[in-house]
């Protein structure tokens, strides 16, 4: 692996098992890291550095595991520069068809003064650590933590020693997200011009995001001659986390005009594999997050949704299906136009003339005001306004028993299609106890996705209005209602939910009012 057999090539080496698990709280099962591995092993990932070996008994267990399974990709784990580290991920990487051992010392003055070396006996360290290493494996990475901190002439010197020493690759971290994408550049460059030997390695990059730069960072080491990139799912990683493995390769996708490198991964894989790890990992991807945000092909604003009703590229540089998207969303809300609500009625079946749409779109624009986003039963509602919400289930009466000592109870009388219902239930708590009495009056399948609730003024007398949000088979909707009492605001939005889930069902029965409302599909 030399620049020169390949040199519009860029490798991607994911640590999203190592430095990503590392985040606080990111913990994973062995089976969830096997998982992972596989994931990225199927996407196109050049090398997997499955963890550390040596910290424990269980991320050993892991790592050879992965080595063993692994199919295409290089299988890397970490070690410190000492024999016993090296030795035991030696171990772990052995039964991979292409093992490596990632070795590092911290180079910085910051980091010398820890274990208190000399630059000579970190000198001497680094030779013997890195040849030791070379002599168990044929692929040795070696990395000079925190190197954007490193006086220019030590870090050339350790850098050629450690490439002497048998090290085929030589990644420079900047551990602390303290450069900015010009040095990072210039520091590749000057190392590879600089240090006897550079031609025949591979120069890598690792850059953190505490600054928020550790996409460009990285893009603009490969500018200045690096070849492989460090990143993981999502930007997972210590403290802001790392240069984000859908980022740097959408870039180079995107942008091969100005930066003219390619890599092997699949790029449909890439939104499986992040919604992945944002499970096992417990971090959720913030909604705005470049590539795999909930809004990363959203457009709520009238101007872009317009935009896109006409060109698709008016407003997005890639496609959603390039990254495994099934397309945009035009979410509604009170900055969306009148072309987006057109769509939206088409899509939902509803026929309208030019009048009755300018009438609708003041109603939306009420309620979007109202609301951070407007939901498709929510446009059906506004389409039935007149009728009563509650045409097919209707709350009659309820009474709830609670407290110390035993299982909350509730009594609920209904109207069902007219006809008198009634149950009584237990659960855990008023509320819980409420909705399992009207799930027996009125069976359904809906899952509960939202509870909440909201006390509109202060004081102990406020009213609540309780928000529920229902999910049946991929169809979503929503129920509100205030009352000065709480249980009974969250009854009727829950019943208020149920009533638009069977609108939207199609189950209003033989003969019902629909107000003379053209449906295409409404099942």
């Amino acid at each position: 692996m030399t620049p020169a057999s390949d040199t519009d090539r860029v490798w991607i080496f994911d640590t999203t098992l190592r430095d990503g698990e590392q985040s606080p709280g990111a913990t994973m099962t062995h089976d969830e890291k096997l998982e992972i591995a596989e994931l990225l092993d199927d996407m196109g990932v050049d090398i997997i550095e499955a963890g550390f070996p040596i910290a424990s008994e269980g991320d050993f267990r892991a790592v050879s595991e992965i080595a063993e399974r692994s199919k295409n990709a290089r299988i890397c784990g970490l070690a410190r520069a000492n024999f016993k580290d090296i030795d035991r991920c030696a171990e772990a990487v052995r039964k991979a068809a292409q093992p490596r051992i990632h070795t590092f010392i911290g180079t910085s003055p910051l980091h010398r003064a820890i274990p208190n070396l000399s630059m000579d006996e970190m000198a001497d360290k680094i030779h013997e650590t890195v040849t030791h290493a070379r002599n168990l494996v044929d692929n040795v990475q070696w990395s000079p933590m925190d190197a954007t901190r490193t006086e220019w002439d030590y870090l050339c010197r350790v850098v050629e020693i450690a490439i002497k020493a048998g090290a085929s690759t030589i990644n420079i971290p900047d551990t602390v997200g303290y450069t900015a994408p010009e040095e990072s550049a210039d520091l590749i460059k000057r190392l590879i011009a600089t240090v006897p030997g550079a031609d025949e390695v591979i120069f890598a990059t690792h850059c953190h995001n505490d600054l928020g730069m550790a996409t460009a960072n990285s893009l603009a080491a490969v500018a200045g001659g690096a070849r492989q990139i460090e990143c993981t799912i999502n930007g997972l990683g210590e403290r802001a986390g790392n240069t984000a493995l859908e980022e740097v390769v959408m870039a180079l996708k995107v942008r091969n005009d100005i930066m003219p490198w390619r890599t092997n991964i699949d790029t449909k894989k890439i939104m499986h594999i992040s919604r992945r790890v944002s499970t096992v990992s417990g971090f959720t991807v913030q909604p705005n997050k470049a590539i795999v945000g909930k809004n990363a092909f959203a457009h709520e604003s009238g101007i872009h949704q317009d935009g896109m009703l006409k060109n698709k590229e008016t407003f997005e540089i890639m496609r959603p299906e390039d990254v495994g998207i099934a397309g945009t969303a035009l979410p509604l809300g009170k900055h969306s136009g009148r072309a987006a609500l057109r769509d939206k009625l088409d899509q939902l079946g509803f026929e309208i003339g030019d009048n009755q749409l300018k009438d609708l779109f003041v109603r939306f624009k009420e309620l979007a005001d109202r609301k951070k986003e407007v939901f498709d039963d929510d446009i059906i509602a506004l389409m039935r306004v007149g009728e009563d919400a509650d045409d097919h289930l209707q709350l009659v009466s309820m009474k709830v028993m609670c407290g110390t000592g035993g299982q909350a109870e509730a009594m609920l009388e209904m109207e069902v299609d007219g006809k008198d219902a009634s149950a009584v239930e237990n659960g855990d708590g008023p509320v819980d106890a409420t909705f399992k009495a009207i799930r027996k009056i009125y069976p359904n399948t809906a899952r509960l996705q939202l509870y909440q609730v909201h006390a509109v003024t202060a004081g102990t007398d406020a009213q609540a209005t309780v928000s529920v949000r229902l999910e049946e088979e991929g169809i979503i909707t929503t129920g509100e209602s205030a009352d000065t009492d709480t249980v009974v605001a969250s009854a009727r939005a829950y019943i208020n939910a149920l009533n638009r889930m069977i609108i939207r069902r199609g189950k209003v029965g033989e003969g019902a009012d629909t107000r003379e409302i053209s449906y295409k599909d409404l099942a």
